[in-house]
């Protein structure tokens, strides 16, 4: 029997329905909807319409009712499409060094890096995995994060990669958040391999990848195409491998030096992330292709770099999602609406762009089509902020928290 609830009346109603994937946006089309209410059947929207209409439908329906005593401004949950939130270990040392004026590049070459990650994560029991990803994801999901992208990339090897996709997939079982994983394997040529990049890549994609599908432990395959990592010609058979067997394809791009973006254009890849080092060139081929934009402001932030160029982006008519890159070595801090507002600040972002990047612009960049946007039929994956005027949420530089969140129709925060 289906169960129908009733959510509301919000002040506000972001439903972000009816914005185009692509392009700038200005706060005048941004769909606001005042004094509305959700019917949620199960997991999913039934309808989202003003509350005295929609409170009729709600009685014919004889639905539960959760009532908003208070003015709350309701959107969809936010999706943080990248993330490594999957690891042991600490890199406060690589953080302390960096802020003296070590670079990324130095430290990795010292024995930081992800190497030392990658050491830290091996070490780690299975169940030490799950506890951290699902602890992690359980802040984020406080902060209104319903949908987080996982990746593995500090196992690197056909069994620790295993470990931790594992792990991913256990943590989601108890999370009440959805966990994306995302294979990320050709993070970098692990010190200990013996035999080239080309060997090492050769192994993963015959030996882990078929594995991968019969577990059904990822549709997605990641690789980091940079100096010190993996090469654009280096890549191509490991990418041309995974596009044949059916995964998805996403690329760390153009961080520190450019190429990984054309890559990611050549192979259709469902999104492009970092581009800080992008120039004219790289944004207009971004911009021309259907691979989203991703930007990762916590990474600049935590290494102190440029963020990507997010406003030339939009305007050259790319799709741009923003996410946290969460991970502890680059972007330690995790905390998506904060490094959207920042985001936002220092690339002159509106309040419709950088919300599209963290809900139905972000479902895109992971190949979602359930969520992203409040409407018939889609996840009842809803997030309420207590402020009667959407234009707080950012105003406050993401230090509003949610008071209320609902995944997949239940309410998992009250405040």
């Amino acid at each position: 029997m289906k169960k129908y609830t009733l959510i509301g009346p919000f002040k506000q109603i972001l439903t972000m329905a009816g914005l185009p994937l692509k392009g700038a946006l200005s706060d005048e089309q941004l769909p606001i909807l005042e004094n509305g209410g959700i019917i949620m059947v199960d997991e999913k929207i039934h309808a989202v319409g003003s509350y005295p209409e929609i409170q009729t439908e709600a009685n014919r329906l004889n639905a539960e009712n959760i009532h908003i005593q208070t003015n709350m401004v309701c959107l969809p949950g936010l999706i943080d499409a990248h993330t490594h939130i999957c690891f042991g270990g600490s890199r406060a040392n690589d953080y302390a060094l960096r802020n003296s004026g070590k670079t990324y590049l130095e430290i990795a070459k010292a024995g930081g890096g992800i190497w030392d990650t990658v050491t830290e994560t091996r070490k780690a029991a299975t169940s030490s995995l799950i506890a951290g990803v699902k602890t992690r994801a359980d802040r984020h999901l406080t902060r209104g994060v319903t949908t987080i992208e996982v990746k593995s990339g500090y196992g690197l090897s056909v069994q620790e990669e295993l470990k931790m996709l594992r792990a991913i997939a256990l943590a989601n079982e108890q999370c009440q958040s959805d966990l994306i994983p995302t294979c990320l394997a050709a993070h970098m040529v692990p010190k200990d391999y013996n035999g080239t990049a080309d060997d090492y890549l050769l192994e993963i994609s015959t030996s882990l990848f078929p594995i991968l599908k019969k577990e059904n432990l990822s549709h997605r395959i990641d690789a980091f195409v940079e100096e010190g990592a993996f090469s654009p010609a280096s890549i191509a058979a490991y990418f041309d491998m995974a596009k044949a067997m059916g995964f998805d394809i996403t690329v760390h791009a153009d961080q520190f030096s450019t190429g990984g973006s054309a890559v990611a254009v050549k192979y259709d890849a469902i999104s492009a992330d970092h581009l800080e080092a992008s120039t004219e060139k790289e944004i207009q081929l971004l911009a021309k292709s259907n691979v989203v934009a991703t930007a990762l402001p916590g990474a600049s932030m935590g290494l102190g770099c440029n963020y990507a160029p997010a406003r030339r982006l939009l305007d050259a008519g790319a799709a741009l999602a923003i996410a946290s890159d969460w991970n502890p070595g680059s972007a330690p801090m995790g905390n998506l609406l904060v490094q959207a507002a920042v985001l936002g600040s220092f690339e002159k972002l509106t309040n419709t762009e950088v919300l599209s990047g963290i809900t139905f612009r972000a479902a895109t960049a992971l190949n979602l089509k359930d969520r992203g946007t409040l409407k018939t039929g889609l996840l009842a994956d809803l997030v309420a902020f207590p402020t009667n005027d959407y234009r707080e949420i950012f105003y406050q530089q993401g230090m509003m928290p949610p008071s209320l969140v609902c995944k997949k129709g239940k309410l998992v925060m009250d405040i």
